[in-house]
């Protein structure tokens, strides 16, 4: 039986509202290209409201309520229909909070770096963030499905923003890669759940999932393997290799890419199926969260391993999403209640460290041209804040006390002690050193070594304002949640009882 009696369900049409938000701003952005201050300034309020509205079902979540808006009823049991609840929150305020500071960013470095196309961008930037918000507020499979690809297919001219050869490569990767995945694995997965279960309705609990419990068990295996590949947003490999050639992108798209819109609905689809489809008890029966554990293990240090040999910087922090990517799905697939925990809290703490970091490379790049890392020694003498700012942000990349990733490495080693997983306790440190192995050296070079016989650091200073304070805002933030960390807790909390 459900955690949550229909007295708890109400009917909301903010939830209408925050979707349409973003989707109306990109409208009124289009039409304002020979209004740069304007685009912009539009931009900005809709992130304002947005995040206002998102902040506005707190209230009623706290109080125990479910928010659903119904739109469409397509079939019997197929309909698009909008839900906020705890598991909602933690990506709604993600991807809320970090358009507003992304705006800002971008503003600062679109101009700064003389970008083409300006007007596209944003109205891409704020569609992307429609089906993000989609994604976060969706009630059931169906829905969940048609966000995720809006999210593909708005994405795709961000990769592809520079239009020239390398980009258009980059951008064809991307699509094939996440369309042809949808369609092969994830959609039929879809049409066969709806078939044996005749809805696609997620439960109000992370238990009995929908599956009917008289379903073959391959069958259930079959589209659970379906589901996660699925998703390649997840970057699970060996579906991973459009994420570094997305890396030919503006640095704010790769941000948004890496911590607001793409990869973070890749992981957001995946743990939402596994818990709300699947369902611990269904993945507890048949055995298929401590393999799936293991299986992510895997991409979590051979990505690690890539990065280690990575020069390019936004090459370096791209295999590291990768590798931090699993470390969700592996807390999730461990079923334990620290392990869930764990893997849902660093969908937010991943996030504002990982904007972080992508937003250090683009102010490094604006202000001295330099994009790898052999190049950076002595900068950080004349970028002290940005490079300070890179080394707290590492830090929670590490999952180092006292910024936001200590919180999920101490959730993620409990819950695999919880569940007697030495090997997965083993790479969860193996981790750690790996990513101290590539992100300390950076910092060092930067502050502590030597610049390049002859070469001077006249004329680089920091980057403008515009773009500084958006990267201490976030920076600050991540150690705010590191210290504080029950404001977020409460939503994961509301999804693991």
């Amino acid at each position: 039986m459900d955690a949550v009696s229909t007295t708890n369900i109400v009917e909301n049409s903010n939830l209408l509202l925050a979707v349409i938000i973003p989707l109306f701003g990109s409208l009124v952005v289009m039409t304002l290209k020979k209004n740069p201050n304007l685009r912009e300034a539009v931009s900005s309020c809709a992130s304002v409201l947005l995040f206002l509205i998102v902040l506005s079902f707190i209230p009623a979540l706290k109080a125990g309520k479910t928010l659903i808006y119904p739109l469409f009823q397509l079939l019997p049991g197929l309909s698009i229909t909008l839900r906020a609840d705890g598991f909602s929150m933690i990506f709604a305020l993600v991807a809320s909070s970090l358009w507003m500071i992304a705006v800002f960013y971008s503003m600062g470095y679109m101009r700064a770096h003389d970008e083409p196309c300006q007007t596209r961008f944003n109205a891409c930037f704020a569609l992307a963030i429609f089906g993000a918000i989609g994604v976060a507020f969706s009630d059931n499979l169906f829905t969940l499905y048609l966000f995720y690809e809006i999210v593909s297919v708005c994405t795709y001219p961000l990769v592809a923003h520079h239009q020239d050869q390398e980009s258009y490569d980059g951008a064809r990767k991307y699509i094939i890669y996440l369309t042809t995945t949808a369609k092969f694995f994830l959609l039929p997965a879809l049409i066969l759940i709806y078939v044996l279960v005749g809805n696609l309705d997620f439960p109000h609990n992370i238990f009995t999932g929908i599956i009917p419990t008289d379903t073959k068990s391959w069958v259930v295996v079959m589209l659970y393997v379906f589901c996660i590949f699925g998703f390649a947003k997840n970057g699970i490999m060996p579906f991973h290799h459009w994420l570094p050639g997305a890396m030919v992108a503006p640095t704010p798209v790769s941000a948004l890419l890496h911590a607001v819109a793409v990869v973070k609905v890749g992981v957001f689809c995946t743990t939402r199926t596994m818990l709300y489809v699947f369902g611990v008890d269904t993945m507890h029966a048949l055995n298929l969260g401590i393999p799936t554990a293991y299986f992510v293990g895997f991409t979590i240090i051979m990505a690690s391993v890539i990065a280690l040999s990575k020069d390019n910087l936004k090459a370096r922090l791209a295999y590291s999403t990768v590798s931090q990517l699993s470390y969700i799905i592996l807390g999730v697939a461990m079923l334990t209640p620290h392990a869930i925990d764990g893997g849902l809290i660093h969908i937010v703490n991943h996030a504002f460290a990982k904007i972080t970091l992508f937003f250090c490379a683009g102010a490094i790049y604006i202000a001295s041209h330099k994009k790898y890392i052999s190049e950076m020694s002595g900068l950080g003498r004349t970028m002290p804040f940005t490079f300070g700012a890179f080394a707290v942000a590492s830090l929670s990349m590490i999952g180092a006390p006292p910024v936001a990733g200590f919180v999920s490495k101490w959730y993620l080693l409990v819950g695999s002690m919880e569940a007697h997983q030495i090997g997965i306790l083993l790479i969860l440190i193996t981790s750690t050193v790996l990513n101290v192995g590539y992100f300390a050296p950076i910092t060092y070079k930067a502050f502590f070594g030597k610049p390049p016989a002859g070469e001077a650091a006249v004329g680089i200073k920091e980057a403008p304002l515009s773009m500084l304070i958006p990267i201490l805002i976030a920076v600050t933030v991540s150690v705010i949640i590191g210290i504080f960390p029950g404001f977020m807790m409460q939503f994961v909390q509301m999804v693991t009882g």
